[in-house]
């Protein structure tokens, strides 16, 4: 996985999800972001859905869709603190 870096509660639950590392790269470069209890978390709306696509193309697109459902949690010092498969609408703090 290459950008910020994972702590290791992170990069156990990338693994124990089955997410991809070019998944987590595509939200954090296209996802939007919000502040939710004193964190970052990035996940892809409908437009950054379309600009994933217009960048990757549509077939490579089809092929990774299914794992773009997903947030990334970023913390103050920069690291990725949690991934997981969205499930829900995030919540106002």
């Amino acid at each position: 996985m290459t950008g910020p870096g994972y702590t290791q509660h992170a990069q156990s639950r990338a693994q124990q999800r089955a997410i991809p590392g070019v998944a987590v790269d595509l939200i954090m470069r296209f996802g939007r972001v919000q502040r939710h209890r004193g964190a970052d978390v990035f996940s892809l709306d409908r437009k950054a859905r379309k600009s994933v696509r217009s960048y990757l193309g549509t077939a490579v697109y089809r092929g990774i869709e299914d794992h773009l459902g997903i947030y990334v949690v970023l913390g103050d010092a920069g690291r990725v603190i949690t991934i997981a498969h969205r499930t829900d609408r995030l919540k106002n703090s």
